[in-house]
């Protein structure tokens, strides 16, 4: 029986969330210019030579492998980099840096995890409470007039 490393930390630490599901694949030796927007779960092997944003749901999940280079701002829920980043890095939710992980830029996050070996060439701060994506409410509606006060003979 084989467990994901998010199975087997749910079962340790109590947590029930459900990661989302790694739909796309940027692969090994594929280079992409621009953007990359995407939302549930996004693995990089190859090369994104721009900003890589999930949706802002803060549900996602983002894996950049050992192989994978990314020069751009990077953001995301969970993200998982064991590659190299060479721009901004904000993490809503955990931020996990690998043995190989190599970030070039100042690190946000709500969670973080480092691994011996991971380096990290800039600054390195906590998400506040005002820096993480939250819901948008509608306006509040304006407040009631007062009823006129009727006249007893």
């Amino acid at each position: 029986m084989i467990i994901a490393a998010t199975e087997l930390k749910a079962a340790m630490f109590g947590s029930s969330k459900k990661q989302p599901t790694i739909r796309s694949l940027i692969g090994e030796g594929t280079v992409i210019q621009g953007t990359l927007r995407f939302s549930d779960g996004l693995r990089i092997d190859g090369e994104v030579q721009g900003d890589v944003v999930s949706s802002p749901d803060n549900t996602s999940i983002l894996v950049i492998s050992e192989k994978a280079k990314i020069t751009g701002a990077v953001r995301a829920g969970h993200v998982i980099i064991n590659g190299t980043v060479i721009g901004p890095v904000v993490s809503y939710a955990l931020l996990e840096l690998q043995p190989k992980a190599h970030i070039q830029g100042d690190v946000r996050y709500e969670s973080l995890e480092m691994h011996q070996g991971a380096t990290i060439e800039g600054g390195l701060q906590k998400l506040q409470g005002d820096d993480k994506p939250g819901l948008k409410l509608a306006p509040a509606a304006p407040p009631a007039l007062p009823m006129p006060q009727s006249k007893q003979a």
